[in-house]
């Protein structure tokens, strides 16, 4: 094996080890920030017994997980039951391998290890696990296989609480899943690649794909929340009906496996959402985070890390703000909204698109997204108009009421 390629691998495994350990320590203080996130919008302290400020919570969770009874129910089918979590967990795990976290760090190292040999390694070693031509799609090839060992769970369990859980779970997840890969046909169109640094790259030559995409955004943000099986969409975990739902059956480390999944899948959207439509691990207004070098690096992670906290705080928010949709409305919302707005959106982006290659062909990056932006400002607004049907922007006090007849005694 030459220098080289000892080089290469033993970069890869230090930025798998990283990764790895990064999202599982994430995970843990996902948890703490949860709690935390919810007692301060229900104006109570959230943890603050174990450690200093409750900081040591998470270990504290982990101890008893580890140390709890595992139990099996005595008819549950033992095989995919004990297998149903690791399904669910080992695709989470991968997911953001495949997510560029910072630029590009350059590198010129030559070093001999005692019985290992010389290890080399020249240029600039991105920050990303396996910097894949294929992108989101691997993304969204893996992320639905999760719906197995959510589905598994519950029927192995051999429980009606599980099953129906399960069931629900499937049944959201492939009908919002439709939805999510729709709404990023048009970063396809606009960016004409699918590898996430390329993605990345585009949006720094021209505006990041909030501004000429919001209508993708928006659909992608909402079917990503159905995706985690988070409020408004928790349909699957319902405690007020199915006591859990597909979960109910497991203890220990096997619930904590789905836990840990379930944030995981969080942390995932939110670097996706960064990535695909805020430009990344890009910092704006400024292209010194281009020139490459241990600063730049440094910042741009940074710069990724603001941007995914953002969003990782905007889900919990919404959890503990917005009650949980009906089943019927779930499902509406998803084939008789979701699908076809995403649907018709890939048309008129298209259109645009085409329009602006014929009657422009040289106009510049920022300038295309710029009219992109102008398109969607009136279809934006007769969307959100049409979804709102004066609950907001009216006002459900300001409509009239009529009185029946017999309702003044």
């Amino acid at each position: 094996m030459t220098p080289e390629m000892k080089g290469f691998l033993l970069f890869s495994s230090l930025k798998m080890l990283a990764v790895f350990t990064m999202t599982m320590v994430g995970v843990a203080l996902m948890t703490l920030m949860e709690r935390k996130v919810a007692g301060w919008i229900q104006n109570r302290p959230g943890p603050n017994r174990v450690g200093p400020t409750g900081l040591l919570q998470p270990v504290a969770d982990g101890i008893k997980n580890f140390i709890k009874e595992e139990t099996t129910p005595a008819a549950a089918n033992r095989s995919l039951y004990t297998i149903a979590p690791a399904i669910t967990f080992i695709p989470a795990m991968m997911l953001m391998a495949v997510i560029p976290l910072a630029a590009p760090l350059p590198l010129a190292v030559d070093f001999t290890l005692p019985v290992l040999g010389r290890f080399v390694y020249t240029g600039d070693l991105p920050m990303v696990v396996a910097d894949l031509p294929i992108g989101f799609l691997f993304i969204l090839a893996f992320s639905s296989l999760g719906v197995y060992g959510v589905a598994l769970a519950g029927w192995a369990s051999n429980s009606k609480y599980s099953l129906l859980g399960g069931l629900r779970a499937s049944a959201q997840m492939i009908s919002y899943e439709v939805a999510l890969g729709l709404s990023l046909v048009p970063i396809l169109l606009l960016s004409g690649n699918v590898a996430f640094s390329e993605i990345i790259r585009n949006q720094q030559e021209g505006l990041w794909y909030i501004a000429p995409l919001f209508l993708s955004f928006f659909v992608f943000l909402i079917s990503g929340f159905a995706e985690t099986n988070r409020l408004p969409f928790d349909l699957p975990e319902a405690e007020a009906e199915l006591v859990a739902g597909y979960h109910s059956e497991y203890s220990a480390m096997k619930f904590s496996l789905f836990m840990i999944a379930e944030f995981a899948h969080i942390l995932t959207i939110s670097a996706m959402v960064t990535t695909l439509f805020f430009g990344g691990w890009d910092i704006p207004f400024t292209s010194w985070d281009e020139q490459g070098g241990v600063a730049q690096t440094l910042a741009t992670h940074l710069a990724f890390f603001a941007k995914t906290f953002f969003w990782i705080f905007f889900v919990m928010w919404i959890r503990w703000t917005l009650p949980r949709f009906r089943y019927d409305q779930l499902m509406s919302l998803g084939w008789k909204v979701m699908l076809p707005l995403a649907l018709v959106y890939i048309v008129v982006i298209a259109g645009a698109i085409w329009a602006l290659d014929v009657l422009a062909p040289t106009i510049s990056p920022t300038a295309r997204a710029g009219a992109l932006f102008l398109l969607n400002l009136p279809i934006g607004w007769g969307v959100f108009f049409f979804l709102d049907r004066g609950r907001i922007v009216q006002g459900v006090g300001q409509r009239a009421v009529p009185i029946r007849a017999g309702a003044e005694g």
